[in-house]
């Protein structure tokens, strides 16, 4: 196999993942009408794909994708990408850890956005997924890398994968776009948790040691390896 089939054959990989991918994000939802994306890295190439813009999720199929490279511009694709394929490009150049991104407007994590507010730790999923609070980004207008930028310096100081952009949405990162999504619905759910606890009185935080000790059984020791 040479090396431009190797990248083709990737390439359609992550295409079929990408579309299955946005279907969770309608079945948890996280998403609604054409708002949000999922997006891959391709590894060992400067590429990326990511999902077209404005197109409805019943109409997502793997040969929609688009692929772009990591400054944002088209390589191969049917449609438009994402309004935010530079803002994820950006996280990509600068997260070479990362291999998946993804951007959903899921209700209770947008409230906390909207307050500029983070997320408490108060729950052990919280501890489990996020190794502390889920923190808020800055205030940032999409088209541009400036959401990147945002992403990548709150994160930064944060074991989270998953940021609230103020006023915006979850940006969640994994190693792969499978992880990121897992991040995003995992905010999502911690967002609706801690909402409803604070409709009762005030949540109990969890010790940092408790904190620290549930981050490194989730990560290190919970589920199959």
């Amino acid at each position: 196999m040479t090396a431009v089939d190797d990248v083709r054959s990737t390439v359609l990989r992550l295409r079929a993942e990408l579309c299955a991918l946005h279907a969770e994000l309608v079945r948890y939802g996280l998403v609604v009408w054409t708002a949000g994306n999922v997006s891959a890295r391709v590894p060992g190439h400067d590429l990326l794909v990511i999902k077209p813009s404005g197109v409805d999720y019943d109409a997502l199929t793997p040969d929609a994708m688009v692929v772009c490279d990591l400054d944002g511009r088209v390589v191969d694709g049917l449609h438009a990408p994402s309004s935010d394929t530079e803002a994820q490009a950006y996280v990509y150049r600068h997260r070479p850890d990362v291999g998946g991104v993804v951007h959903t407007h899921s209700p209770y994590a947008v409230a906390w956005a909207a307050r500029g507010e983070a997320i408490p730790c108060v729950t052990t999923m919280c501890a489990d997924e996020f190794g502390g609070d889920i923190p808020v980004g800055p205030f940032a207008i999409i088209g541009d890398d400036s959401i990147g930028r945002g992403i990548v310096d709150t994160l930064a100081s944060s074991r989270s994968p998953a940021v609230l952009m103020q006023n915006h949405g979850v940006f969640a990162v994994g190693a792969t776009a499978k992880a990121a999504v897992k991040a995003a619905v995992m905010c999502e759910d911690v967002a609706r948790s801690v909402h409803l606890a604070r409709q009762l009185g005030e949540p109990i935080p969890i010790e940092q040691r408790h904190v620290d000790a549930l981050f490194d059984r989730y990560q290190n020791v919970y589920g199959q390896r």
